[in-house]
């Protein structure tokens, strides 16, 4: 059953191979991207609107310690996908050996760095006396249970890379629902306050984790855990953190860029500011989820047909991807650009808090038509293993433009400058990504 569902990824049309791998993708990151926003709600309305600025204050260090995960997880997935296109079965389970074994290293190395210098790494990430002990709270259970998240994650990505999009899917979902089970439980029943959604959102995962083990155990399958598989690898670690780069790199510039983004809005417009930029953060994700999923869905048709020197599939795929994340940005930007102060009420009352979202999300998702196709683009480099594009696009939109911008615009606008650095850094990267894509779909149409 599993050489029949990644052999299919080279002959089935692709349209269906995007319905089949894109849409489980989808559901189970919109699933995902609605539970932060009902945690941000519960958290907002069980605990104060401060509690949702000092949830802001903590993305920085959760995307830091999303970057780390990555290394091995995606990285691995995606040369694992490589593998099964050209039928190196060996290699794949090895892969999925060190993909764990790596996984857990680098969870427990963070974990306890992280621990050790929390609160000083809190105040660099823009944190005040008032919002530090959400902050704080909330992130001592969330790095208590960091390696259990890292391979939950992990296993999501090996799933798909292996044909089995629903089963990621339904990790995901169920994971989601565990958690919005939890989460008022926690808050409003047994009053643990922003550690109780903290404590909601690692038990879900752990619960879901050892849910997807059952699967990895299963030697019906094609690929599986087995002792000999755990034996690290130089050559197979040094191409999984190559690939592993580029999402690390992501989300390392992600963290700068949010810390800059606080410090503007913290100087500009106080720790409301901070938290309206929550809001503006979490409504971003709830569309650009749909991007994500789409991109999850297309790496592993990517990355078979592009290892099987089938580039006029590869190529089709990735022109059918972007065409349906421009269409679910552009819906987002519609409604958001129509009902901002809608979007802002559902997370709080306060007025102020209300007022600075509003503005957020108005100028954020003003290039929303046109920012998924970047997106798009930057996946399909990694997704073909062209780890160092891949990583300078991503350089590009969050850190060689954007962190530039959010330094010398709000001098000039105060805190208007920081949400216009958002549309003028996506709109160059677009170009320059555009530019990128261009040059490599010439030497493929050539090969």
């Amino acid at each position: 059953m599993q050489s029949i569902s990644t052999l299919e990824l080279g002959t089935e049309k692709i349209n269906k191979l995007l319905r089949k791998y894109s849409i489980p993708s989808i559901i189970a990151m919109t699933a995902a991207s609605l539970y932060n926003i009902t945690d941000s709600i519960f958290i907002g309305h069980g605990v104060g609107a401060m509690a949702i600025s000092g949830l802001a204050i903590s993305f920085p260090l959760m995307n830091l310690s999303v970057a780390f995960g990555s290394l091995a997880g995606l990285g691995g997935a995606t040369l694992l996908s490589i593998r099964m296109g050209q039928k190196d079965y060996d290699s794949a389970k090895l892969i999925l050996g060190n993909i764990l074994v790596l996984t857990v290293i680098i969870g427990i190395l963070f974990s306890v760095i992280t621990l050790l210098f929390l609160d000083p790494i809190l105040y660099f990430f823009g944190a005040s006396e008032e919002t530090i002990i959400y902050a704080r709270d909330f992130m001592k259970i969330i790095l208590l249970g960091n390696v259990l998240t890292n391979l939950y994650v992990g296993f999501n990505m090996t799933l798909r890379s292996l044909g089995n999009p629903r089963m990621a899917m339904i990790s995901i979902i169920g994971t989601v629902l565990i958690n919005m089970a939890l989460n008022p439980l926690f808050i409003f029943v047994f009053k643990l306050g922003i550690r109780g959604s903290a404590m909601a959102t690692v038990i879900s995962q752990a619960i879901m984790f050892i849910w997807q083990l059952r699967f990895f155990c299963n030697r019906k399958n094609l690929i599986y855990i087995e002792k000999s598989i755990f034996s690290l690898k130089r050559r197979i670690v040094t191409e999984m953190l190559s690939i592993g780069l580029s999402p690390f790199f992501i989300n390392t510039a992600s963290c700068m860029i949010v810390i800059a983004i606080n410090y503007g809005l913290m100087k500009y417009g106080g720790n409301y500011a901070v938290g309206a930029y929550g809001i503006v953060n979490r409504m971003s994700y709830l569309f650009f989820m749909i991007v994500f999923g789409l991109n999850q869905g297309m790496q592993p048709i990517v990355g078979y047909n592009y290892g099987a020197k089938q580039y006029g599939r590869t190529i089709e795929t990735l022109k059918k991807t972007i065409f349906l994340a421009t269409l679910a940005l552009i819906f987002g930007f519609i409604v958001v650009e129509l009902f901002p102060r809608t979007v802002a009420s559902i997370f709080t009352t306060e007025e102020t808090f209300i007022n600075d979202a509003v503005v957020g999300l108005r100028l954020v998702f003003l290039t929303f038509p046109i920012i998924g196709v970047q997106v798009v683009i930057t996946n399909f480099f990694q997704s073909i293993g062209k780890s160092k594009i891949s990583i300078f696009l991503s350089l590009t939109r969050q850190l060689i433009f954007f962190l530039p911008l959010l330094l010398i615009l709000p001098k000039f606008y105060g805190i208007y400058g920081v949400w216009y650095s958002f549309p003028i850094s996506d709109s160059i990267s677009l170009i320059i990504a555009s530019t990128m894509l261009f040059f490599q779909l010439k030497k493929l149409k050539n090969e």
